[in-house]
């Protein structure tokens, strides 16, 4: 039986871009079943009624994930 997954957008970080159908990728502070905030990559419905597969990472690893980019941007 699937449990309910519970969840709330605790600061709204910026939107990185938007689909024909009006749904946004997003990067978010997200607290996931009452657990502490991480960071949250996914793409969003409008209202945020419903979502898309993402990715959550702790400020660790979004310290080292903005570390590899910054270091990866620049040889693009």
């Amino acid at each position: 039986m699937a449990s309910e997954i519970n969840f709330e957008i605790t600061e709204e970080l910026g939107v990185l871009s938007e689909g024909a159908k009006g749904w946004q990728k997003e990067l978010n502070l997200v607290s996931w079943n009452g657990r502490e905030p991480k960071y949250d990559i996914r793409e969003w419905a409008p209202n945020h009624a419903r979502m898309g597969k993402g990715v959550t990472l702790s400020a660790d690893e979004a310290a080292i994930l903005m570390d590899l980019l910054g270091n990866d941007l620049n040889e693009i």
